[in-house]
């Protein structure tokens, strides 16, 4: 009869016990799933757009980590035009270009390594009507010099070297003149105690 009615409180304290366990595993998986989301593209996906954008960029709802997030810019041809590594400002991972991108259709693939460390990855698309432009060139040999260059057949005149000499380091000399004096009087002090304690 006691065991009978010990079942029901046993059994009660176990459902409670239970309860607890399953919310307290729910509460911590909760925070757990709730990685970074995309917001938002630049270019947008779909868009067509003038001309290859000088930068692609991604807007997320956290902050990225920098470690483990790229993005890769490919062509119609498959061709790469991502440019260095991404940089991210706040909540935004911008990836530069190279110029001179083709027109046509691009495929953005990315991957982020958002704020509680779990990568998110995706791709979208966007289409640009006209090629970018080339990035410019370095001046050729034979054009004319620029502020600060000497005209051709010219010889500038030689600048004088500063004065590599040094002074004579004469305070080092008298200290050392000074520490030999002081030593050879305690010299002499010493000898002449040894000298008076033998007369006597």
């Amino acid at each position: 009869m006691r065991l009978t009615r010990q079942l029901p409180g046993a059994l009660l304290g176990l459902t409670a016990l239970v309860a607890f366990l399953l919310g307290a595993a729910l509460l911590g998986a909760g925070p757990a799933s709730a990685h970074d989301t995309l917001e938002s593209t630049s270019p947008a996906a779909g868009a067509t757009v003038p001309a290859p954008p000088g930068t692609v960029s991604l807007t997320l709802s956290e902050r990225p980590l920098a470690l483990g997030t790229q993005i890769k810019v490919t062509d119609a041809a498959g061709t790469n035009w991502s440019d260095g590594a991404v940089q991210i400002v706040d909540n935004v991972a911008s990836q530069k270009l190279k110029a001179g991108a083709p027109a046509g259709p691009y495929t953005v693939q990315w991957r982020v390594a958002s704020s509680d460390g779990h990568p998110i990855e995706g791709t979208f698309t966007f289409t640009a009507s006209a090629a970018g432009t080339a990035a410019a060139t370095a001046p050729a040999s034979g054009t004319v010099p620029t502020l600060g260059t000497a005209p051709p057949g010219s010889t500038a005149a030689p600048t004088p070297a500063p004065d590599a000499s040094q002074p004579f380091p004469w305070s080092i000399v008298i200290f050392v003149a000074v520490a030999v004096g002081i030593l050879v009087a305690l010299a002499l002090s010493a000898k002449r105690r040894l000298n008076a304690g033998d007369d006597s």
